[in-house]
């Protein structure tokens, strides 16, 4: 662990830069998968779990919030991941939160330099 620098983390996931780092991107990891995104990315992927918040579960279904039902677009038009209403409210605040605090981390870097 001494080569990241830990950003943010949740029940979900963590999201992470490594130092040696030169391209600024940010890893996040979740369930199983791991994306390497530059901010404008993560803005991006936020705006298309606040999209797939819009799907609806099948009012027949069992599992009601737990369900994988709905389709969550990634920044990579590639790829898109099955997720339950649960796992989106974790991503959303995993990506919220990382932006957060990178955004934090910024505006603390540039009063430092004053």
């Amino acid at each position: 662990m001494e080569s990241i620098t830990k950003i943010y983390d949740n029940k979900i996931g963590i999201s992470f830069q490594w130092k040696e780092n030169k391209a600024n991107l940010i890893q996040l990891i979740f369930r199983d998968t791991g994306f390497h995104l530059k901010e404008r990315e993560i803005e991006e992927f936020l705006e298309k779990v606040m999209d797939s918040r819009q799907q609806k579960n099948c009012d027949t279904c069992i599992k009601g919030k737990h369900c994988k039902s709905i389709l969550l677009q990634t920044p990579s038009d590639k790829i898109s991941l099955a997720v339950s209403l649960v796992e989106l409210g974790q991503i959303d605040d995993l990506l919220r939160g990382t932006l957060f605090q990178l955004r934090m981390n910024n505006y603390l870097n540039d009063i430092c330099k004053n």
